[in-house]
């Protein structure tokens, strides 16, 4: 069986999944439309979440939250699913397929068998869309991949259910029906709006601008608290988050940043454009960032990068999200 299911690339794998799954049922929305307006732009710096014995830095909302709220804005009916039972998870999607329904799940990247062996490492929150199945092999439309994919049941099986940090537990979601032909403008403020409070009104120091100041207090204390040894590999922790996890923090930036240009387009706001550009200064920002620190981590400044001249960055960073989501608060229709 195989689902007449259009593939298209993307550059980051939720979005990819809910813009692909939308298209198949005739909302055709860009990728960065579909990243704004679920608000997936954030920040974060938990120290009391581990991966690797060392702090989770995320440049984005936690896994599912764009798909939820893109098809929640537009009343799109959905069903979320996760199982204890593997053989139960593997029957439900085969039930789906059967009825014509393309099925997105939450995978774990380490043992996707399709993936070069250097990008597989344990993160369990991948995004991917079964399409079909022809005898033991399913098919994979994967955004972060050019082509469709292929995985057999027991290697789909295998991710679906992987182990460690946030296990996907079978986690599977689909589309149940459209309510409605989308009203762009309005969703578009709203999700503008529910970004800048993210990033701005959060009282706990880990989240959103203060989050950004936070890990910056944080990385220029690092060398003297934790030792040399120790602070470099948490930077490279960061930079590992920021360059190559998913879309990777600055990749967030530039998305949003395309985000607010077609918004211009759409609201007739020319503003819009103007802080599109500067957001694609700060995503210019965060890469200079991740370029010093690489040259800190790896040794290769000569000592002309300091953990204090890092924080100083993070700073000069936070000033510029700050002022452009300030301005987004502000943005309404007409």
């Amino acid at each position: 069986m195989k689902i007449e299911f259009q593939h298209i690339q993307a550059a980051h794998c939720e979005n990819g999944v809910t813009a692909n799954l939308l298209r198949f049922y005739g909302v055709d929305l860009s990728e960065p439309m579909v990243f704004g307006l679920g608000s997936g732009y954030f920040f974060s710096h938990m120290p009391f979440i581990k991966l690797n014995g060392m702090a989770v830095t995320s440049f984005r909302v936690l896994p599912g939250w764009i798909f939820k709220r893109v098809t929640h804005k537009f009343g799109i009916r959905v069903r979320r699913l996760k199982f204890t039972n593997p053989d139960k998870a593997m029957l439900a999607l085969d039930n789906l397929l059967e009825q014509g329904i393309p099925v997105g799940l939450l995978v774990g990247v380490f043992h996707l068998s399709y993936f070069p062996k250097e990008y597989r490492f344990h993160f369990n929150a991948h995004n991917i869309t079964v399409f079909g199945k022809e005898d033991d092999k399913y098919l994979i439309s994967d955004p972060v991949m050019e082509n469709v994919e292929t995985l057999t049941c027991d290697e789909l099986r295998k991710v679906r259910f992987a182990q460690g940090t946030y296990p996907p537990r079978g986690r599977m979601y689909y589309i149940t029906g459209v309510a409605r032909t989308p009203d762009l403008k309005p969703a578009i403020i709203k999700g503008i709006h529910k970004t800048a409070k993210d990033m701005l009104t959060i009282p706990l120091p880990m989240f959103g601008v203060g989050g950004i100041r936070y890990m910056a207090g944080r990385i220029r204390k690092w060398p003297v608290k934790l030792g040399e040894k120790a602070a470099a590999l948490n930077l490279s922790q960061i930079i590992r988050m920021l360059e190559e996890i998913g879309t990777g923090g600055a990749g967030f930036r530039f998305m949003y940043a395309a985000f607010l240009q077609e918004s211009s387009e759409v609201l007739g706001n020319p503003l819009l454009n103007e802080l599109s550009r500067e957001m694609t200064e700060t995503g210019d920002k965060w890469r200079e960032f991740a370029w010093q620190a690489a040259r800190c981590f790896k040794n290769r400044d000569k000592g002309q990068v300091s953990y204090g001249m890092l924080a100083d960055m993070l700073l000069d960073i936070a000033n510029r999200e700050e002022k452009v989501f300030r301005q987004l608060r502000k943005i309404n229709v007409g």
